[in-house]
C-alpha cells in the first residue's frame, strides 16, 4: 500500500506517556491521514528503534456531538476499542494543541463517549460502564489451573491473582500472557492478560500482557481498572485503589460498588494518573517507507 497522502509531507506529532504506556498523537482534524493509512502508519511509526516507537497511535478528529473523537491503533495496526492511559494522553493533547479550550471534556471512542477532567499534568477519565464480570473460574490447560477473573473495562481483560511479590516478579508474563490472550475461551476477540498481587486493602501491583502490542507493557490503564474491580468483587480491596504499574508509577482507580439480587455492579469508574509530554517532532517519510528486497518504496 502506498502512502499517497502521507509520505509526501512530514507529519507533526507529539510523543506522550501515561504511566509508561507511550503513544504517538496526531491532530488529524483535516483528515489528511485516511483510516487505512493510519493503520499502516501505526505499524511503521510504532516500531521500536526503527522509528519513533510507541505502544499505539492516536488520531484526533472532529466529532459532531463531542469535543472530538479518536481513532486508536495498537502498534500492530489493529484498532482498539479503548485504552485508559491513551485516553488521558488524548485529553491533555487536545487541550495543549487547542482542539479544546476547557478542562472538562468529552470525546468519542469505539467503546463509547469518554468524559475527562484535565488537572495540570494529570487527567481523570470517567470510563465506560464495565461489563461481562466473571469471577473465580479456572482453565485446566493453563499450568497450575489458576483461578481467574474476567471483566471488560472497554476492552477485555483476564486477571490472575498471585500470592506474593516474588511470584509477580518471577512469573513469565510473555509466555503465560500470550497463552491466555489466544486461549479459545476468549476468542474471537482475544483478551489482555493481567497478573496481580494484592498488597493491601487499597494497593495492588500488576503486570500486563497487552493484546495488539503482543508483549508486556509498562502500564495498562484498562488493565489496572480490571484488576481493581475484580479484586473488589472478591472483597479484597476498597475504592480508591492505587495500582503500582511496571513503570514504577501509580494509577488511581475510583469506583462505586453495589450488589443487587446477588449480582455485583460497578459505576462511576474513573482512572486518574499522569499524562506527560515527552517531545514534539515530525515523522519523515524515510522512516515510514516499506522495505522490499532491500529497496525502500
Amino acid at each position: 500500500m502506498e502512502f499517497a497522502s502521507v509520505t509526501l509531507n512530514r507529519i507533526p506529532f507529539m510523543k506522550m506517556t501515561g504511566t509508561g504506556n507511550d503513544f504517538i498523537l496526531i491532530d488529524n482534524r483535516d483528515l489528511r491521514i485516511g483510516k487505512e493509512e493510519g493503520r499502516e502508519l501505526a505499524r511503521r511509526a510504532c516500531r521500536r528503534k526503527m522509528s519513533a516507537g510507541a505502544d499505539g497511535l492516536i488520531l484526533i478528529e472532529n466529532d459532531p456531538e463531542t469535543d472530538f473523537k479518536w481513532i486508536f491503533f495498537n502498534a500492530d495496526g489493529s484498532e482498539a476499542e479503548m485504552c485508559g492511559n491513551g485516553a488521558r494522553c488524548a485529553a491533555r493533547f487536545a487541550r495543549l494543541k487547542g482542539v479544546v479550550h476547557k478542562d472538562q471534556i468529552s470525546f468519542r471512542t469505539l467503546a463509547g463517549i469518554i468524559m475527562a477532567e484535565i488537572i495540570g499534568e494529570k487527567v481523570k477519565v470517567l470510563m465506560t460502564q464495565p461489563h461481562g464480570l466473571d469471577t473465580n473460574f479456572h482453565i485446566d490447560s493453563i499450568k497450575g489451573a489458576p483461578r481467574l477473573d474476567f471483566i471488560n473495562t472497554g476492552v477485555p481483560h483476564v486477571v490472575w491473582f498471585l500470592d506474593s511479590e516474588a511470584e509477580i516478579e518471577n512469573i513469565d508474563v510473555f509466555e503465560l500472557g500470550r497463552t491466555l490472550r489466544y486461549h479459545p475461551r476468549f476468542q474471537p476477540a482475544g483478551t489482555n492478560a493481567n497478573f496481580a498481587f494484592i498488597r493491601g486493602s487499597k494497593n495492588i501491583s500488576i503486570r500486563t500482557y497487552e493484546r495488539g502490542v503482543e508483549a508486556e507493557t509498562l502500564a495498562c490503564g484498562t488493565g489496572s481498572i480490571a484488576c481493581a474491580l475484580t479484586a473488589a468483587a472478591r472483597g479484597l480491596v476498597e475504592a480508591p485503589v492505587e495500582v503500582l504499574t511496571r513503570s514504577g508509577e501509580t494509577l488511581v482507580v475510583h469506583f462505586e460498588k453495589t450488589s443487587q439480587a446477588g449480582k455485583m455492579n460497578f459505576s462511576k469508574v474513573c482512572l486518574e494518573g499522569d499524562a506527560k509530554v515527552v517531545y514534539e517532532a515530525e515523522l519523515w517519510d524515510e522512516t515510514l517507507r516499506r522495505q522490499e528486497g532491500g529497496i525502500y518504496v
